[in-house]
């Protein structure tokens, strides 16, 4: 239920083709919205009934797989529940079924570099260590498509959002939580449900497991209170970023969190500072694209959040304190405040640019008396414009600080479709 456009659902049809099930995608989306999706599922027998659900096919299942982006009060899910079919996730089938160590992580910002870091510090371990390690979840691969390939004692590092954590009965053997901050208010009812979805990644922890949590963070420190496992914590201020790469004082925050498993784990010193001198950073997030006459333009489509972009415009005027910076954002709203944000576009954005949305009306509310606004309707608008604007030794940064389902097809399309624009600039 939910092919998705981010390669996880494609994941989990092509798993249960390989066990000869009969599989059956059905979604919202039309087929057209879906083509890459489909691609991908080319010559496996696979019904697909798209454009809509049908509720025979919830009743006739042996069992049903929601996307994460489904929600627990869909009609559909409760028709199945209503005549006892299960309803699973990949990721809560993964834990039924794997035998390998899992290190999941979440957070509401952060969750993606810290995986990334957690999985190339452990990948990188000299040849002979017997365990393999893996990446999965919420970054596009469904972890079902390792189950095969994994054996116990393998480590597979999830990356976990709140969806991917509601329904699950079993934790990670190793759970960190990056950062709680508001988030997802268009899904849940309240900031404390919220929080609740969160907590499911330490929830069902043994006594031998590890709760790995932010010492600067008031919100998710508070979860050790509730903890049965064994809880550590980690700051910037014990860690050593002489060879770090990344900007920014929250990927400070993420190394710390990848380094305090690593230590768990038993890495040394010089295995972390070799990784870390090589760690580029993950694609979308704060990512150099190109320089053209002398303006650099980063992409930073996974900014989903107003605080994200709060954050990419101090990381960029701290790191470039004699450019000016050009700013496109907007978008569809999750039920956030964007007044903070507001006011440092006010004092410290010198052109923005806005992409349309719910989330674009409520930041052109808050910026009032703003003038340097420039509204547009597409991506390749947008750079156009930006590249209009732009002045020798300016920074072009594309932090949305909201969704991107009325344009575009998820934030990664997004993404491409600036890079590319940026790419054809001449």
């Amino acid at each position: 239920m939910g092919s998705g456009l981010h390669g996880g659902g494609v994941g989990v049809a092509k798993f249960f083709v390989k066990q000869g099930a009969n599989v059956l995608v059905t979604d919202l989306k039309t087929e057209e919205q879906l083509e890459e999706s489909i691609k991908k599922l080319k010559g496996l027998k696979i019904d697909f009934v798209l454009g809509g659900h049908k509720q025979d096919n919830f009743i006739n299942a042996d069992l049903v797989i929601k996307n994460p982006d489904v929600p627990e009060n869909s009609y559909f899910l409760k028709v199945a529940r209503e005549n006892n079919i299960p309803v699973e996730t990949d990721v809560s089938l993964f834990f039924k079924l794997s035998k390998a160590f899992v290190i999941g992580v979440t957070g509401t910002k952060g969750k993606s570099t810290t995986a990334s870091l957690i999985y190339h510090l452990l990948k990188a371990r000299p040849k002979g260590y017997p365990e393999r390690t893996f990446l999965a979840g919420n970054i596009g691969v469904s972890p079902l498509e390792l189950l095969s390939d994994t054996k116990k004692g393998d480590k597979v590092v999830l990356e976990l959002s709140s969806f991917e954590l509601e329904g699950l009965t079993k934790s990670p053997n190793i759970a960190v939580i990056t950062n709680i901050m508001p988030d997802h208010l268009n899904r849940y009812k309240s900031m404390t449900e919220y929080v609740e979805a969160k907590k499911i990644i330490f929830k069902f922890q043994k006594k031998s497991d590890y709760l790995i949590l932010n010492n600067d963070d008031p919100a998710s420190r508070g979860f050790a209170r509730e903890a049965k496992s064994k809880v550590c914590y980690f700051s910037p201020k014990t860690a050593d970023f002489k060879n770090f790469k990344l900007f920014g004082e929250h990927n400070k925050y993420n190394l710390a969190a990848a380094i305090a498993v690593a230590k768990l784990l038993k890495l040394s010193d010089f295995e972390i500072q070799k990784v870390i001198k090589i760690f580029k950073g993950v694609p979308s997030r704060q990512q150099f694209i190109r320089e053209v006459n002398g303006v650099k333009y980063f992409n930073d489509t996974t900014a989903t959040m107003p605080e994200a972009a709060i954050t990419a415009i101090h990381v960029f005027l701290d790191n470039f304190p004699n450019s000016r910076l050009i700013l496109i954002c907007g978008g569809m709203d999750k039920g956030l405040k964007y007044d903070e944000l507001a006011t440092i576009i006010r004092e410290r954005v010198d052109e923005l640019i806005m992409l349309p949305g719910v989330a674009s009306n409520k930041i052109k509310l808050a910026i009032r008396d703003y003038t340097k606004l420039h509204e547009v309707s597409s991506m390749q608008e947008a750079v156009k414009i930006a590249k209009k604007l732009a002045k020798r030794q300016d920074v072009v940064v594309l932090s949305p600080a909201a969704t991107s389902f009325n344009l575009f097809r998820n934030e990664f399309d997004r993404g491409d479709q600036f890079v590319k624009a940026v790419k054809g600039l001449k």
